[in-house]
């Protein structure tokens, strides 16, 4: 006589259905986090450029203050290509010591209600160096 025996050996179906449900969210999650990885390296990027050129232009306020050009009158505008999406402001603001004004300037990208800029502030002397 022979005994019918069940074997255990292998997946049922409903094994093999989690665990590929348990895959599909991890690839679905990971497709999430390289999306958002993308829009926060264009975030970066746009940070590190406003940055580069705040500094280009307090550069050229610390050059102007040298050379005795500057008007002391708040300014702005937009940059030339290829940074046509950025916008400046430089303003100035008197100090309590009367040969010092501080100078900032600002960066602008983006929406206004987001808030996108990047400032920088110095103190520039008033007078030439005698």
């Amino acid at each position: 006589m022979m005994s019918v025996r069940q074997s255990d050996k292998g997946f049922s179906l409903l094994e093999v259905m989690i665990a590929m449900a348990i895959v599909a969210i991890a690839l679905v999650s990971l497709l999430g986090l390289s999306n958002r990885s993308i829009l926060v390296q264009d975030k970066i990027q746009r940070v590190t450029r406003a940055t580069l050129l705040a500094q280009q232009l307090m550069s050229e306020q610390e050059l102007n203050v040298g050379n005795l050009r500057v008007n002391w009158e708040p300014q702005g505008d937009v940059f030339l290509e290829p940074f046509t999406d950025f916008r400046w402001q430089v303003s100035y603001q008197d100090t309590l010591i009367n040969q010092v004004k501080q100078v900032t300037v600002i960066v602008l990208w983006g929406d206004v209600e987001k808030n996108e800029l990047v400032q920088l502030v110095s103190f520039l002397p008033v007078g030439a160096a005698k």
